[in-house]
């Protein structure tokens, strides 16, 4: 039976990142010059792990898919990062900040690793200051904290609402610096398409050049991968059309557990689905949440008249709106954890209070915040939100609410890492949303970027030495080497597949049939039934897109319908993962809700009893069922219990 080492330091909860740091192993700065790092993704967690190896002195190589880092997905993150710098002085602590987080996972994260993670946010913060992040200050000149969900403190830094492009662009900065100075070597528009195996070890990757359609190999001493997500299996997401779970999928298949695949983070504040024909959905910042307030009307006659467009929102009385969320969880009210605020949308959607012309939207207003602070006070800090907001609607928010309804946003499951972040196989690391470490079953609010910048700034440069210290007396592996060889004609036999279909269906086509079905089964609500007919349905999808899709028959150019082959070839293996992992968990808890377990308040019910783990999946192989290993969560320092934002 397959065991799991995810080694975590013994002794106190505050120590184990002080114990691991003093007795780790490195490497000097004449042998880092010796050593190859491949660093796949340019996004927050793979620009800064770049720059970070780069200033230390080892040989980086880095693949972005993009034709600048600057166009990763991180860019597109609004609302802020969390630390616990507590500069408000309302009761923060690192302890605190890495409680809301265990917490706001519903208790389904790894305490060692989050504890980690808390402990380094105000390291972050001092590094994007010194970066020149231009980051809000109140009138003394201090910067400026905001609130999110999960918390009853201030802790989230923010730029307005383009904390991700500001931060990023600082990540690009130092990136950019290494590369001038030659540390690292930067490959735009290269797509990863496999790992190489030699000897038990990963020693890099097989890469496509978007540009010329060629397939080229890269050597490495280790191999690290900051790809982001796989929210994109849905077809309709916040995620940027180029964002997939396609590295992840490669490197699972080469045996790196995929852990917790079920975990997909529904976003409660998204701008609603106009249409049929539409190709993604557009975020509206949870930091709305900190002025703006959510309703429903309280009569079903009032939502079927605003519905049939007899009635506006701004016609119904204060004592006609239900806020509800203000009403159900009077302690965190609008402020609480995005897997509830999310539920409760549909919840009121479903009795029949839903707004918009399908019935599927919320109001998220800020009239009361617009009177008590002033529409010039409530531009300053949204404006570029509003902005963004009338553009797409049509609507002037200042005027009349938001509609807003949830929407896949980011996914906690990701590839299995250990406290180094390293995964199953030795000498390949996985950090950012790219892993699973560090959310649990669901993230807190602007804790996407504090684990990108946390991994690739203050973790990855400490553990990935550990590894590589034993590793210097390795030559630099030629690429003509028999496993570079064989692993390049599995990527054109995969892709020469592709190109002979010749079928009838484009590839757009069968991801939104995808997407419908992930929606539908594998959505908010989910349930044996449905898990089991998405299963069905996913078999029914994979024997049609292999059968039946249709590419432009040609690699040796730029074939964009290719690259979303290939991408979506890897979403029929994540969707049937994760309707798989789904189907097994046999409770609910955070962004997993079965709706066969839930209190009776409509809370989501977990069974520790049975499923205080970490399900890793293990490739069998294809046709075959991956095996399950579980990573128990041994919890020594929180005591589980019913989350509560009541009181």
């Amino acid at each position: 039976m397959t065991t799991i080492n995810s080694k975590i330091p013994a002794g106190a909860l505050a120590d184990k990142w002080k114990e691991y740091k003093d007795h780790q192993k490195l490497v000097n700065p004449a042998n880092k010059r010796r050593l190859d790092i491949i660093v796949v993704g340019t996004g927050l967690a793979g620009a800064s792990a770049a720059a970070s190896l780069g200033e230390l002195g080892f040989n980086v190589l880095n693949f972005c898919i993009q034709d600048s880092p600057r166009r990763a997905h991180s860019i597109a993150a609004q609302g802020g990062i969390n630390a616990a710098k507590n500069y408000p002085n309302d009761g923060d602590s690192v302890y605190r900040l890495f409680y809301d987080t265990i917490k706001g996972g519903d208790y389904r994260a790894r305490e060692a690793n989050v504890y980690r993670l808390a402990e380094v946010s105000n390291s972050i913060i001092d590094q994007c200051v010194a970066q020149g992040v231009p980051f809000a200050r109140e009138y003394g000149g201090l910067l400026d904290n905001r609130s999110f969900g999960g918390a009853q403190v201030s802790r989230t830094f923010y730029a307005k609402g383009q904390t991700g492009q500001q931060l990023l662009l600082g990540a690009y900065s130092a990136l950019s610096r290494q590369v001038n100075k030659g540390t690292v070597k930067l490959y735009t528009r290269y797509e990863m398409l496999d790992v190489v195996i030699i000897d038990g070890r990963a020693r890099g990757i097989i890469a496509r050049n978007l540009t010329t359609g060629k397939v080229e190999r890269f050597f490495a001493h280790a191999v690290v991968i900051g790809t982001g997500g796989y929210g994109n299996t849905f077809f309709l997401s916040t995620n940027a059309m180029g964002s997939n779970g396609s590295a992840a999928v490669q490197i699972y298949k080469k045996g790196a557990y995929f852990a917790n695949p079920a975990y997909a983070q529904i976003h409660p504040t998204c701008i609603p689905v106009h249409g049929e024909f539409q190709s993604k959905l557009t975020l509206m910042s949870e930091s709305l949440r900190n002025d703006g307030r959510i309703w429903t009307p309280k009569k079903k006659e009032d939502a079927e008249a605003i519905r049939a467009g007899k009635l506006k929102p701004t016609d119904l009385k204060e004592e006609d709106r239900d806020y509800y969320l203000e009403r159900r969880y009077p302690a965190f009210g609008n402020l609480v954890p995005r897997d509830v605020a999310s539920r409760a949308a549909k919840e009121r959607c479903d009795a029949g209070f839903g707004v918009g012309t399908t019935g599927l939207a919320v109001y998220l207003d800020f009239s009361e915040a617009i009177n008590r602070l002033g529409e010039n006070v409530v531009r300053a800090r949204y404006g570029n939100l509003f902005q963004m907001y009338e553009k797409i609607v049509d609507e002037n928010p200042y005027k009349t609410p938001m509609m807003i309804y949830p929407a896949i946003h980011y996914t906690m499951g990701g590839i299995w890492v250990d406290y180094e972040l390293q995964t199953s196989i030795p000498g390949l690391f996985a950090i950012g949303e790219a892993n699973f470490s560090d959310h649990g079953a669901n993230r807190l609010g602007a804790s996407a970027l504090m684990q990108g910048l946390a991994d690739g700034y203050f973790v990855l440069p400490y553990t990935i030495q550990n590894y590589l210290a034993d590793q210097i007396q390795v030559p630099r592996i030629s690429t003509d080497a028999p496993e570079f060889e064989d692993a390049e004609r599995g990527v054109k036999e995969r892709i020469q597949k592709l190109l002979s279909i010749q079928g009838k269906r484009s590839v757009d086509n069968i991801h939104k049939e995808l997407g419908l079905v992930m929606w539908d089964f594998v959505g908010m609500g989910r349930n044996e039934a449905g898990l089991k007919t998405a299963l069905e349905r996913i078999k029914e999808i994979r024997k049609e897109f292999w059968s039946n899709v249709y590419v432009p028959e040609t690699e040796t150019n730029p074939n964009i319908e290719l690259e979303k082959a290939l991408r979506l070839a890897d979403f029929i293996e994540i969707g049937e993962l994760m309707a798989r992992d789904a189907l097994l968990r046999e409770e609910s808890c955070g962004g997993h809700f079965r709706e066969e377990y839930q209190t009776e308040e409509g809370e989501a019910l977990r069974n520790d009893d049975k499923f205080a783990y970490v399900s890793c999946w293990k490739y069998a192989g294809e046709g075959n069922e991956p095996e399950l290993i579980k990573e128990d969560l041994t919890y020594e320092f929180v005591k589980r219990q019913q989350r509560n934002y009541k009181s």
